[in-house]
């Protein structure tokens, strides 16, 4: 049965059928092989999104639509300008720093994309950077929108793997801002050799007034983080609470949402959140038969026989994260691998938050790398440049965020330590 799912799923991705129903054709080929009952499938596919957590998801996506439309985006731009724009190479750090502050809210790195993206790539343009550099930049920026908390990939692993959400969204913090000021460090010192960007400083706003007018834009991550660990409410409850604040900042402050433009955000975040339902529904009727089948338990103890000491246990899972991640949507990989790869790193003793945020920095590599990263395509769109054309200037982001994945899984303590501390640990 299992052989039989497998390489049903990777002729599927070889077809570039797309990776939901690849997993749901791999699994009704598998009951079948296996001579179960059909039932099985509805009963699962329901179990794997009927969570309480997952709710988050959509009202999340809706947040992030909703802060795009209603002006919430550009004055964060403004604002991040104001800090970092006076320097060379400073509309890129802008870029990443815009990127890191609404992460804070949306919890999607391809609304993060779209949003920030709409914005600051015409914006590099103008100042003359090549387009491609700025559809990498922008791809790569918007990765800090499952890193940075609220998350929507730490919300199902921390379900698939029976995790602490709120452990994992403070765990994050760390490697978030570890991530953001390499990245900015990055594009600052590429920008100075490559002699890019002396005039970003053009038509920067004043730090106070931009502060002025992104008061609203700003107060809304303080709120919904400061409600989940201050215990107002639960993250997904903070999803909720998002979409509202997002809404009347939007349509009773910025007044830059209309009643006419509310259909097509709903419908947008709709058609987003559909897919990543479906894709979590089939992943669980896999997930469910592939541990049903013993999979799980026999990858464990081959891990444990083959990789002797949690150092290269790490190594070996990230080298095999890395590869799975081009090719495997970031929610269905970590909802399939989740569950199998948790228990055996607690096994050797690894903290299952400090490997859950291994496992979604990992991944959410998968998002910037070809052939199916979703940031590609999402930065393409907005650019509208072929994907082969940012392939160039993407490798040395690739480089910079690995080097950051090595320190995040070697030294725990990096995301652990306000763990530790808030829960007292």
């Amino acid at each position: 049965m299992t052989a039989v799912m497998i390489s049903t799923m990777v002729l599927c991705f070889a077809l570039t059928i797309s990776v939901a129903v690849s997993i749901g054709l791999a699994s009704v080929l598998g009951i079948q092989a296996s001579n179960a009952n059909m039932l099985i499938s509805v009963k699962e596919m329901f179990g794997a999104i009927n969570k309480f957590p997952l709710a988050a998801i959509p009202f999340f996506i809706l947040a992030g639509n909703l802060m795009e439309t209603g002006g919430i985006s550009r004055r964060l731009v403004d604002f991040a300008k104001s800090i970092v724009g006076g320097v060379q190479g400073g509309l890129p750090m802008t870029c990443v720093l815009t990127c890191m502050i609404f992460a804070a809210v949306s919890g999607s790195s391809v609304a993060t994309t779209f949003a920030i993206g709409s914005i600051l790539i015409p914006a590099l343009i103008k100042h003359g950077y090549p387009t491609s550099y700025a559809a990498a930049l922008q791809a790569t920026s918007a990765e800090l929108g499952v890193i940075i908390p609220p998350s929507i990939p730490m919300i199902l692993y921390g379900v698939s793997a029976e995790v602490s959400i709120g452990e994992l969204f403070i765990a994050g913090f760390g490697p978030g801002i570890l991530i953001s000021g390499a990245l900015m460090l990055f594009v600052w010192a590429y920008c100075k050799y490559k002699g890019w960007g002396k005039h970003d400083g053009d038509g920067r706003m004043p730090f106070g007034r931009a502060l002025l007018k992104a008061g609203w834009a700003l107060l809304m991550p303080v709120i919904i983080l400061g409600g989940i660990y201050g215990g107002i409410f639960t993250p997904t409850e903070a999803s909720a609470v998002a979409v509202f604040y997002a809404l009347v900042v939007g349509m009773l402050i910025y007044r830059e949402i209309g009643l006419k433009d509310l259909y097509a955000v709903l419908r947008k975040s709709a058609l987003s959140s559909a897919v990543i339902m479906f894709i979590i529904a089939n992943a669980g009727l896999f997930a469910f038969l592939i541990t049903r089948a013993g999979v799980p338990d026999a990858i464990g103890h081959w891990l444990q026989e083959v990789l002797k000491s949690p150092a290269y246990f790490l190594l070996g899972v990230n080298a095999a994260l890395f590869v799975i991640g081009m090719f495997i949507e970031t929610s269905a990989a970590i909802i399939v691998l989740g569950p199998i790869l948790a228990p055996v790193a607690t096994h050797f003793g690894i903290d299952p938050v400090h490997f859950g945020l291994i496992m979604v920095v990992n991944l959410a590599l998968g998002m910037i790398t070809p052939p199916f990263g979703v940031n590609l395509f999402a930065a393409c769109t907005v650019a509208r440049i072929s994907l082969d054309r940012i392939v160039g200037h993407l490798l040395p982001f690739v480089c910079v965020i690995l080097a950051c994945l090595m320190v995040i899984t070697y030294v725990p303590s990096l995301s652990l330590f306000l763990r530790d501390l808030v829960y007292a640990r």
